[in-house]
């Protein structure tokens, strides 16, 4: 075995759901104002029952009988996330206990949106190097932990969700190379800091960063991966806004892709974000098993990351 692969996929929302409308009962803010600056038309909201590692824990659950593997059957849990309010123990620890894994190697990823891809690679380089024999990734965020309800500019954005993937080794590489990054001189830009924490950016900033630098980094991650933007199947980006997501799809030149648009229903739910997407096109059969697609996430920190995957 000299490569790794994603042997099956999953994802969870919170049963809740916030329309714009109800957005516009809290905040001066409209259907049409939200639909014409973000492209979102609903988004999934946890209870305060909810935490992050439940959410995860049902996302995980989902991607193993997915693969149809049991708890016993992974030896390393990775959680990307950037909303758990307690230091220890772990979201990877918290949701390992609630699947009964038995002593798995458990770490928590926060690389924000951009976490998922990181957490991805660095399960696909345990995997390769032996280190672990299956491995489960999460993405997880409650991003209305972290909201000012009170603030038009953020809280339209943000939802709660989860997506997994069990990581396995394969003969033949199912993960291309990572790209990995960022800019953390600007790492300002996006923020979830403060007591209590909150989420905030400098919108037009992001923008142009995610509109002007991304594509030819997205372009280096296909060719690490041996293809050229032609050749890929499906798209999944960071599903920060429909104004970020349309251009760079664009601009990276995959023509023949299905591109992901979860962001209209789910919001932008940080590092859930990719696997959610990515978990929905699987279960709709949009995406062909063994398909190349393209995973790339990118915003908190500045920070990037992205490998072309083989779909389960």
């Amino acid at each position: 075995m000299n490569g790794s692969r994603i042997a099956a996929v999953g994802h969870y929302q919170p049963a809740k759901v916030l329309t714009n409308e109800d957005l516009a009962g809290m905040v001066d803010t409209s259907d049409e104002w939200i639909r014409s600056r973000v492209g979102i038309r609903t988004r999934h909201i946890a209870g305060p029952d909810e935490p992050v590692d439940e959410l995860a824990a049902h996302a995980a659950a989902k991607a193993l009988a997915s693969a149809g593997l049991a708890p016993g059957d992974i030896d390393l849990v990775l959680v990307a996330t950037s909303t758990a309010i307690d230091r220890s123990p772990n979201m990877a620890a918290r949701v390992a206990a609630r699947l009964g894994i038995p002593s798995p190697a458990a770490m928590d990823v926060n690389v924000v949106c951009a976490g998922f891809t990181h957490a991805l690679a660095t399960a696909d380089h345990a995997v390769r190097a032996g280190a672990a024999r299956r491995a489960l990734v999460i993405g997880a965020d409650k991003m209305s932990d972290v909201t000012d309800w009170g603030d038009r500019t953020t809280c339209v954005l943000v939802g709660d969700g989860a997506g997994a993937a069990v990581v396995e080794a394969s003969e033949e590489a199912g993960i291309g190379p990572v790209l990995w990054g960022s800019v953390p001189e600007m790492g300002h830009a996006v923020r979830i800091e403060g007591q209590p924490a909150r989420f905030a950016q400098e919108g037009q900033s992001v923008y142009r960063w995610a509109t002007t630098q991304l594509p030819a980094i997205a372009r280096r991650a296909c060719e690490r991966a041996g293809l050229a933007p032609e050749d890929l199947a499906g798209v999944v980006l960071h599903q920060a806004n429909l104004r970020i997501i349309e251009p760079l799809a664009l601009k990276l030149g995959a023509v023949n892709a299905v591109v992901a648009r979860d962001v209209a229903e789910s919001g932008n739910t940080s590092a859930g974000s990719i696997p959610l997407a990515f978990s929905k096109l699987v279960e709709q059969g949009r995406i062909a098993g063994g398909d190349p697609v393209l995973l790339f996430g990118f915003g908190g920190n500045l920070s990037y990351a992205g490998q072309v995957v083989r779909c389960p």
